[in-house]
């Protein structure tokens, strides 16, 4: 493997805790079946690792990580055009990042703004896995010398990390052995918030079911979550510059424009002057009709693990083979033995 040639590679993943929403469909999902059509290679993930940073229930879990697969399989992840596997499934992710944790330094890891809000008043009693995480999803990329990590607006800290430690692993090695990953941050709905308070990111945590589209919602469900979502006293602006300050009426408009291909201006141009009581409904129909389609076939998969858990050991199986070189030459960089 030569040090300093990186073949273009795509590598992003979702964790699988709660289930998926529209938020992971809009901001993960969607943009990735497109780009498994570029000419980048394409590796996407089931994070599972990362999911016990927290206590997670065993048997849930289990079907969770099931959930994600299906998801991707539902909305287009094609397995013979792109990777999809389970993190836990290539140990190799947990032996980088050991070695990436003797890497980063402790400041680093201090200025991470998402540890602060999971822990919150309580950091003492977190988990020593959930402050060190960052550093393990640095192995993820790392581990596969992704060049391009799809991500929404408040996980650009993360790829940032991930660039410190490999600047500073190949500067300390006087090595070209870790690529500067770049983040790829684009279209109108990189970051849904949540329903009922358009400051906050639509969450598979949130205290209401209401706040979010879950992907295994039915038709009448999302309608009515939907009618019942929280907007302002004002209409449809004529130009996107009228959506500032007003943060849920831009929250729905950027949902419409990412489910129709489309962008805000143009929402708002269509819909220019209309109430909420228009826009609602139209929202709620174009939602079922993108939605219902993979939430069927989601359904079909949860129905049948095995075929999941086929797809996913074969991606496992795949991954191993672009990981396992690249761990290999790692521990020989830092002179570690590997039989």
């Amino acid at each position: 493997m030569s040090d300093s040639t990186f073949t273009p590679r795509v590598f992003s993943g979702i964790k699988p805790s709660g289930g998926l929403t529209l938020g992971n469909y809009l901001g993960a999902i969607k943009r990735w079946v497109d780009m498994q059509d570029g000419a980048m290679e394409t590796l996407y993930c089931s994070v599972d690792l990362h999911a016990i940073t927290v206590w997670q229930d065993p048997a849930t879990l289990k079907t969770g990580t099931r959930e994600i697969a299906a998801g991707m399989l539902a909305s287009g992840i094609d397995p013979e055009k792109s990777i999809l596997f389970n993190q836990s499934q290539v140990p190799e992710h947990t032996q980088l990042g050991w070695i990436l944790n003797c890497v980063a330094r402790m400041g680093w890891m201090n200025r991470m703004t998402q540890f602060k809000d999971k822990a919150g008043k309580n950091a003492e009693k977190a988990s020593l896995g959930l402050y060190a995480y960052p550093s393990l999803m640095a192995a993820d990329i790392l581990l596969y010398h992704a060049t391009h990590v799809p991500v929404g607006e408040d996980q650009k800290q993360h790829v940032e990390l991930t660039r410190d430690i490999a600047a500073k692993f190949n500067n300390d090695f006087g090595v070209d052995f870790f690529p500067m990953t770049e983040p790829v941050i684009e279209g109108p709905a990189t970051r849904v918030m949540n329903l009922r308070d358009g400051t906050k990111k639509m969450s598979k945590s949130g205290e209401s079911d209401m706040e979010r589209i879950n992907m295994l919602d039915d038709a009448d469900t999302i309608a009515k979550k939907f009618k019942k979502a929280r907007t302002d006293p004002e209409g449809i602006p004529e130009s996107v510059e009228g959506l500032e300050g007003r943060p849920e009426a831009a929250n729905l408009v950027n949902i419409y424009a990412g489910l129709a291909n489309s962008s805000p201006q143009a929402v708002v141009t269509e819909y220019a002057g209309a109430g909420w009581g228009t826009f609602k409904p139209a929202l709620a129909e174009l939602a079922v009709e993108k939605l219902a389609p993979i939430s069927d076939e989601m359904k079909r998969l949860m129905d049948d693990p095995a075929e999941i858990d086929r797809k996913l050991a074969r991606g496992a199986q795949r991954a191993r083979e672009i990981a396992t070189p690249v761990l290999e030459r790692t521990y020989d960089i830092v002179g570690l033995l590997r039989s």
